[in-house]
């Protein structure tokens, strides 16, 4: 059991190990900034709302908000869009909806990623619905008091309860690819 676990630590050892040498590849000063993180992500310049919706993502990782990710940052990032469980991915959808970080989510904050989404993601697909009937059916669905305002467990059991709300709410970022072509392995 003991060699079992020391098995484990040594697999996420190399991991983190090729996850620094990619880091410092892509990131020779130590940190990632906007920039490096739209190319990571192959956001082109011309493209105003995925450019705004990888700028919200990567405030999100940036805790100390310094406008740089740095390695723990950068590892933590890739932990929870890579690995990370169906609560934490909630509880950071969450916290990119939730502008202004007050704890709640009012109408303009969701039709705000709903708008950014509906331009990069549902262009394409028939989802037949305005981002404004899109954020009036997630309040109908998740707005349990009727307060006009989502909560977090609100938010968190809407989004369970409901696949529709679930697909919309659980934000997404594509890195796998990236790190496969970077790393040949997920971390």
């Amino acid at each position: 059991m003991g060699q079992e676990e020391s098995h484990t630590e040594e697999i996420e050892l190399e991991q983190i190990q090729d996850l620094c040498m990619i880091f410092m590849k892509e990131c020779p000063s130590g940190s990632l900034h906007l920039h490096e993180f739209k190319r990571i992500f192959g956001i082109p310049s011309s493209s105003a709302e995925e450019s705004l919706y990888i700028e919200t993502i990567f405030r999100s990782f940036d805790t100390n908000q310094d406008n740089a990710l740095d390695f723990l940052e950068y590892v933590a990032a890739l932990h929870l869009i890579l690995r990370g469980n169906l609560e934490d991915r909630l509880k950071w959808s969450f916290k990119m909806y939730d502008k202004d970080g007050n704890g709640k989510l009012d109408r303009q904050e969701v039709k705000r990623i709903i708008r950014i989404l509906y331009k990069i993601k549902f262009q394409t697909s028939d989802v037949g619905m305005t981002p404004s009937e899109i954020c009036d059916r997630i309040f109908e669905l998740v707005d349990q008091n009727d307060d006009g305002q989502i909560t977090l467990s609100e938010f968190m059991e809407g989004a369970q309860k409901d696949e529709w709300v679930m697909n919309l709410l659980k934000l997404d970022v594509n890195a796998t690819g990236w790190v496969i072509q970077n790393c040949g392995k997920l971390p």
